[in-house]
């Protein structure tokens, strides 16, 4: 038998011909042809015992003695295509020419040892290879190395290769590649990986029966090719193909039944054990069998409280058949493979959750707000954990106003989120009731103390008004905002820092700003500007001046896009300065010019809604918008009756003109009015609903000082 190296270091043994080339996965070698079979005496010993001639294998050259005290040289098996070794057979030293002797080669790391052991011994018996060729029933004999010690190591190495390559994948289908990829075709020819459909979570229970789904398949190219059309091999059989795996089967395991008896008894079985041909045929579906020759394990994979799914390995009659020691292969691999996909089944739900909790505390979609355009992002600290304590928010305010907030509370964790969302909420409640920003500050601040003693974070509140072209800034410990001018100058605005939220006995003050329409107001958290790489400060220096080379790509007279200078400002990041999630938030002010909007104060009158009627036609006159006039005047008329009905100062009414028509009548009763079905009896009660029916938006407004009716109508 010719020698082949099994491993690509160390010292080779001496071959007598060109060696098979490997296949591109694992190391499997195919048998050498008889052209390729040694010539020489000292290439190839004679004949075993009680066994008939290798054909391939020429007998020694007649009249030739070995020499006495030469030792017997052990040829390496084909690491997967020659049969298994011989009983009592043991690896030995071979001795030179010089009487010193030499290590056998090392196996390759990776094949599996029911492969890649040492050769019979030259005159040896060798029994017919199968499972009745223990690797643990060896003999020794003086001066060798026992053939049952190097076998067991290179079993132990291959499943130690074997695991490590599972254990790299971090979701079940890269867990079962991994399986797939480690056998194939170092282990069996061939395998199938079923799985349970749906894979369940920790401790949850099934609702139904246990159902398999065919996960992935793997096996060797030439596989079932170059047999007759009629022949049902493997590939013919067994769904292998890509197709197959875009449609995967599905098994439902009967209770009672072959399949759940093997999958009970968790321990991996050979085909011919009894009940594993019913468990395989139900196992592979109607019309699918494991063609004649083939020797099957079929191993079960139970994770850490169930049985999760299957695996099939197959070899083809070419190759040694399963031995009772490849089982324990085939458990510890699937064991391993199972407790992998339960925990990472378990990982991925973990991070499902963390992920939707994240992006559930964040809005969805910003505002449409009158007089400003609005761009956001949000990058997590790490994709593997994308949760944080980062948030930003836009809310629209009576009056036309919006109120940007960005915060971030201290750390990026699951509980860091549970805070923001809870901060979130109440900054999105206070500011339904139209408090200054520094008062939204001072009880974002109790609540954080609320909390917990230890619930720290830091917050910029600011309102913008369209109509005054004003914004007012309150900030709490956080970076100051950067305002982006049209005619490209960038500067970081004076805004008292304040204390962050959570150190409780602290006032908060707010500025009132110019915002000039065109500028753009970015609100951002420290992650953007804040490094290990680089001081905050620092930071913010670059951002000024990244924003202002961005402006003057586009001109004096044109401001960059809003969507693209977010991406340019998110360039800026070098590959060392992601050490925190980043929330950005960008405003555009466009206003509303002066000669866009008609503002009046009623007294609280009889007269008062006729007034408000020839006010608010002329004002449609005046825009050339006399389409509107019926409707605008039934309602104002309407609204402006409810509010002096009530109100003991003077009412206000306003008409902004943008792409919408927008009317607000403003009392100082905080009471809310409701929408209500009138009955034919009622003499009120269907103003609101003359509002609801003829407008295509309204709602009401508590202020700190009263209320706020408005609606919209489309423009014709």
């Amino acid at each position: 038998m010719t020698e082949h190296p099994t491993s690509h270091e160390g010292r080779q043994p001496r071959a007598a011909g060109p060696t098979a080339p490997a296949e591109r996965r694992g190391a499997r070698l195919r048998t050498p042809d008889p052209a390729e079979a040694p010539e020489s005496p000292e290439q190839a010993g004679p004949p075993e015992r009680g066994r008939a001639k290798d054909a391939s294998v020429p007998p020694p050259a007649k009249g030739r003695r070995r020499r006495k005290g030469g030792s017997r040289r052990a040829a390496a098996l084909p690491a997967q295509d020659s049969p298994a070794p011989a009983k009592g057979s043991g690896g030995r030293r071979r001795s030179g020419r010089s009487g010193r002797s030499e290590p056998d080669a090392p196996v390759e790391h990776g094949a599996t040892p029911a492969q890649a052991g040492s050769g019979a011994a030259r005159g040896s018996r060798e029994e017919p290879p199968g499972r009745g060729t223990g690797l643990g029933d060896g003999g020794q004999v003086p001066g060798q190395l026992p053939g049952t010690a190097r076998r067991d190591g290179d079993r132990l190495r291959f499943v130690g290769a074997a695991t490590r390559r599972i254990a790299r994948g971090i979701d079940p289908d890269e867990i079962v590649m991994g399986l797939c990829r480690a056998t194939v075709p170092t282990f069996s020819d061939a395998i199938l990986v079923y799985l349970s459909d749906p894979l369940l979570v920790g401790d949850e229970r099934p609702t139904g029966p246990l159902v398999l789904r065919l996960r992935r398949t793997d096996r060797l190219r030439h596989l079932g090719e170059g047999e007759d059309e009629g022949d049902q091999s493997l590939a013919a059989q067994i769904p292998l193909s890509p197709e197959a795996l875009l449609s995967p089967e599905l098994c439902e395991v009967r209770p009672g039944g072959a399949l759940a008896e093997v999958l009970r008894g968790v321990r991996p079985v050979f085909s011919e054990a009894p009940g594993a041909q019913d468990a395989l045929a139900e196992l592979l579906g109607e019309g699918r069998t494991v063609p004649g020759g083939m020797r099957t394990v079929l191993a079960p994979l139970r994770g850490r409280r169930r049985v999760i799914g299957a695996a099939v390995f197959l070899r083809s009659p070419d190759r040694p058949a399963f031995e009772q020691d490849d089982l324990l292969v085939a458990a510890q691999l699937a064991t391993h493979s199972a407790l992998g996909i339960d925990k990472a089944v378990l990982y991925g739900r973990e991070a499902y959750i963390a992920d939707e909790l994240q992006r559930t505390m964040l809005p969805e979609t910003l505002p449409k707000a009158t007089g400003v355009r609005l761009a956001s992002r949000y990058l997590p600290a790490a994709e593997t954990a994308r949760v944080g304590g980062d948030w930003y928010d836009a809310i629209p305010l009576p009056g036309s106003r919006v109120a940007l907030v960005v915060g971030d509370v201290m750390g990026h964790s699951m509980t860091s989120a549970a805070i923001m969302g809870q901060l979130r909420t109440t900054a999105q409640t206070l500011a339904g009731l139209d408090l200054p920003p520094q008062e939204v500050l001072h009880h974002l601040d109790e609540q954080a103390q609320r909390l917990g003693s230890d619930r720290m974070a830091t917050c910029v509140y600011a309102v913008y008004d369209p109509v005054s072209h004003r914004i007012t800034v309150a900030n709490a410990g956080h970076p100051p905002p950067v305002l982006l001018h049209l005619g490209g100058r960038a500067e970081v605005l004076r805004v008292p820092p304040g204390a962050p939220i959570g150190v409780g006995g602290v006032d908060f003050e707010a500025v009132e700003l110019d915002a000039p329409a065109g500028a753009t107001l970015l609100l951002y958290t420290d992650g953007l500007v804040e490094s290990r790489l680089r001081d905050v400060w620092t930071g913010i220096e670059q951002l000024r001046e990244r924003l202002a080379a961005t402006a003057r790509l586009t001109g004096p007279d044109h401001p960059p896009p809003l969507e693209a200078l977010c991406d340019d400002v998110l360039d800026m990041l070098g590959p060392g300065d992601r050490d925190d999630d980043i929330a950005l938030l960008a405003a555009r002010f466009d206003g509303i010019a002066p000669s866009d909007v008609a503002y009046w104060f009623l007294d609280p009158d009889p007269a008062a809604p006729g007034r408000a009627r020839r006010l608010a036609r002329a004002a449609l006159a005046r825009w050339g918008l006399e389409e509107l006039t019926d409707s605008v005047e039934l309602l104002v008329s309407e609204v402006v009756t409810n509010a002096v009905r009530y109100a003991s100062r003077p009412v206000t009414l306003r008409l902004l003109r943008t792409d919408v028509l927008r009317v607000e009548v403003g009392d100082d009763v905080p009471q809310l009015p409701r929408l209500r079905q009138a009955r034919a009896t009622d003499e009120g009660g269907r103003g609101l609903y003359l509002v609801n029916r003829v407008a295509r938006r309204w709602d009401a407004t508590r202020l700190s000082n009263g209320k706020v009716v408005w609606f919209e109508l489309p423009m014709p």
